[in-house]
Protein backbone atom coordinates (compact mmCIF):
# COMPACT_ATOMS: atom_id res chain seq x y z
CA UNK A 1 0.00 0.00 0.00
CA UNK A 2 1.62 3.29 -1.05
CA UNK A 3 2.11 5.93 1.34
CA UNK A 4 2.84 10.02 1.34
CA UNK A 5 3.73 11.49 4.27
CA UNK A 6 4.73 15.01 4.70
CA UNK A 7 6.26 16.95 7.32
CA UNK A 8 8.13 20.26 8.00
CA UNK A 9 5.68 23.09 7.44
CA UNK A 10 4.70 25.81 10.42
CA UNK A 11 4.51 29.39 10.39
CA UNK A 12 7.46 31.82 8.75
CA UNK A 13 8.13 35.05 8.34
CA UNK A 14 8.07 37.11 4.76
CA UNK A 15 11.48 36.67 3.47
CA UNK A 16 11.82 33.48 5.31
CA UNK A 17 12.68 30.05 4.92
CA UNK A 18 11.21 26.53 5.48
CA UNK A 19 12.09 23.02 3.94
CA UNK A 20 8.97 20.39 3.72
CA UNK A 21 9.98 16.83 3.73
CA UNK A 22 7.78 13.51 2.06
CA UNK A 23 8.55 10.34 3.00
CA UNK A 24 7.40 7.84 0.69
CA UNK A 25 7.05 3.68 1.87
CA UNK A 26 4.89 0.98 -0.12
CA UNK A 27 6.21 1.22 -3.58
CA UNK A 28 9.53 1.31 -5.36
CA UNK A 29 10.43 4.89 -4.82
CA UNK A 30 13.20 5.81 -7.38
CA UNK A 31 11.17 4.63 -10.29
CA UNK A 32 8.58 7.28 -10.00
CA UNK A 33 8.76 10.94 -10.55
CA UNK A 34 6.97 13.02 -7.70
CA UNK A 35 5.47 16.31 -7.51
CA UNK A 36 4.48 18.96 -5.09
CA UNK A 37 0.96 20.73 -4.90
CA UNK A 38 -0.28 23.57 -2.69
CA UNK A 39 -3.82 24.79 -1.99
CA UNK A 40 -4.44 27.98 -0.56
CA UNK A 41 -7.00 28.53 1.57
CA UNK A 42 -10.35 28.55 -0.85
CA UNK A 43 -8.71 28.25 -3.94
CA UNK A 44 -8.02 24.98 -6.27
CA UNK A 45 -4.63 23.22 -6.43
CA UNK A 46 -1.70 24.73 -7.57
CA UNK A 47 1.06 22.71 -9.40
CA UNK A 48 4.28 24.02 -7.74
CA UNK A 49 6.97 21.94 -8.83
CA UNK A 50 7.96 17.82 -10.20
CA UNK A 51 11.52 15.96 -10.53
CA UNK A 52 12.25 12.95 -12.44
CA UNK A 53 13.31 9.90 -10.83
CA UNK A 54 16.98 10.36 -10.69
CA UNK A 55 16.47 14.16 -9.18
CA UNK A 56 18.61 15.53 -12.56
CA UNK A 57 15.40 17.10 -13.97
CA UNK A 58 12.94 19.73 -12.21
CA UNK A 59 10.42 22.01 -13.01
CA UNK A 60 8.68 24.53 -11.16
CA UNK A 61 6.07 27.25 -11.87
CA UNK A 62 6.55 30.70 -12.81
CA UNK A 63 5.37 31.83 -9.14
CA UNK A 64 8.47 29.81 -7.01
CA UNK A 65 10.61 29.71 -9.84
CA UNK A 66 14.32 31.13 -8.32
CA UNK A 67 12.76 30.52 -4.55
CA UNK A 68 12.13 26.89 -4.28
CA UNK A 69 14.44 24.22 -4.38
CA UNK A 70 12.94 20.49 -5.49
CA UNK A 71 14.92 17.46 -4.40
CA UNK A 72 15.01 13.83 -3.52
CA UNK A 73 16.94 11.17 -1.98
CA UNK A 74 16.05 7.76 -3.15
CA UNK A 75 17.70 5.92 -0.29
CA UNK A 76 15.88 7.67 2.24
CA UNK A 77 12.59 7.58 0.24
CA UNK A 78 11.92 10.92 0.87
CA UNK A 79 11.49 13.99 -1.43
CA UNK A 80 11.84 17.53 -0.35
CA UNK A 81 10.87 20.74 -1.15
CA UNK A 82 13.35 23.85 0.27
CA UNK A 83 11.41 27.20 -0.14
CA UNK A 84 13.22 30.33 0.78
CA UNK A 85 12.16 34.27 0.00
CA UNK A 86 8.84 33.39 1.40
CA UNK A 87 5.69 35.45 0.50
CA UNK A 88 2.11 35.89 1.97
CA UNK A 89 0.86 33.84 -1.11
CA UNK A 90 2.69 30.97 -0.73
CA UNK A 91 0.62 30.10 2.59
CA UNK A 92 -1.07 27.14 1.61
CA UNK A 93 -1.28 22.85 2.38
CA UNK A 94 1.60 21.35 0.36
CA UNK A 95 1.48 17.77 -0.41
CA UNK A 96 3.44 15.66 -2.79
CA UNK A 97 2.12 13.43 -5.04
CA UNK A 98 3.62 10.73 -7.46
CA UNK A 99 2.94 11.35 -10.93
CA UNK A 100 2.05 8.57 -13.40
CA UNK A 101 3.49 9.50 -16.21
CA UNK A 102 6.27 11.81 -17.76
CA UNK A 103 4.35 14.94 -17.70
CA UNK A 104 5.85 17.10 -14.78
CA UNK A 105 2.23 18.66 -14.71
CA UNK A 106 0.37 15.67 -15.14
CA UNK A 107 -1.88 13.34 -13.33
CA UNK A 108 -0.70 11.68 -10.17
CA UNK A 109 -2.40 8.74 -8.83
CA UNK A 110 -1.31 8.69 -4.79
CA UNK A 111 -1.03 11.76 -2.85
CA UNK A 112 -0.30 12.67 0.98
CA UNK A 113 -2.29 14.63 3.49
CA UNK A 114 -0.20 17.70 3.69
CA UNK A 115 1.35 20.20 5.31
CA UNK A 116 0.55 23.29 6.02
CA UNK A 117 2.78 25.99 5.70
CA UNK A 118 1.73 29.94 6.25
CA UNK A 119 4.27 32.76 5.67
CA UNK A 120 2.96 36.15 8.25
CA UNK A 121 4.28 38.79 9.91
Amino acid sequence: QVHLVESGGGLAQPGGSLRVSCAAWGFTFSWYNMSWVRQAPGKGPEWVSSINTDGWITKYADSVKGRFVISRDNDKKTLYLDMYGLEPEDTGLYYCARLKGNDARGEFDYRGQGTQVTVSS
